[in-house]
């Protein structure tokens, strides 16, 4: 498994020594050998390694990694390029396209997004291949509930995108005035009209930024 060298160790280190990290770390060792988990070790982390703590704007919670091959690198909602752009994503887009007049890009790789302080983040960080949620319970919630409290601490604004239910539950642990928490409906297909688009979380996102002074998201995926 990659490791994290950047400011998000400060915060992160104390949770490797605690029994919890122990039992993920052997059990993530036993998955790898035995079955196909997504993504790749070396990417599980990439969501931290790309986005330092220090330069955090925008929070974007998903849940656990696509499952299929090749779609999950380590960023909530990304896929790799070549790969087809999953609907909850081409939602996302959508979105972004009735929100800032953004077109929508022939890709689905959000590392733009990250490289500028979007923090790309699932609250589980693998999966057993074909098998949604199989690496529930093995203590990544854990480990990522320990990152979103260490963006709770920066002292700068910051905005959450809280998507459904299981995003939306990370609210309890976010109670600095300084941030700005966005909730829609999952921009899943079986959610999405619920109120997810119309939401215009983008526009919002970047109004708040502007108006502290932070230079905004430019969200505009572009074509490969």
């Amino acid at each position: 498994m990659a490791a994290i060298s950047n400011d998000w160790l400060q915060y992160l280190k104390p949770e490797f020594g605690k029994p919890y990290y122990g039992r993920l770390y052997r059990s993530l060792k036993e998955e790898y050998g035995r079955s196909v988990i997504f993504p790749p070790s070396g990417d599980i982390l990439n969501a931290f390694n790309l986005t330092p703590l220090s330069k955090v704007k925008v929070v974007i919670l998903g849940q656990d990694p696509y499952h299929e091959p090749g779609q999950a690198h380590g960023l909530s909602f990304s896929v790799k390029p070549g790969i087809a752009i999953p609907p909850s994503l081409m939602n996302i887009y959508q979105e972004l396209k009735d929100d800032l007049g953004c077109s929508v890009p022939n890709n689905g790789c959000l590392t733009k997004w990250a490289e500028q302080g979007v923090l790309l983040l699932n609250t589980i960080l693998t999966v057993r291949a074909h098998q949604a949620f199989s690496h529930q319970g093995l203590g990544w919630e854990q480990f990522t509930d320990a990152a979103i409290k260490a963006v709770n601490a920066q002292d700068r604004p910051i905005v959450y995108f809280l998507w459904g239910r299981p995003a939306q539950a990370k609210s309890l642990m976010l109670n600095n005035p300084r941030h700005l928490i966005l909730k829609a409906p999952h921009p899943s297909p079986l959610s999405a009209y619920r109120g997810f688009f119309g939401s215009r979380p983008f526009s919002q996102a970047n109004h708040f930024l502007k108006e502290n002074g932070v230079e905004p998201i430019d969200w505009q995926i572009e074509n490969i």
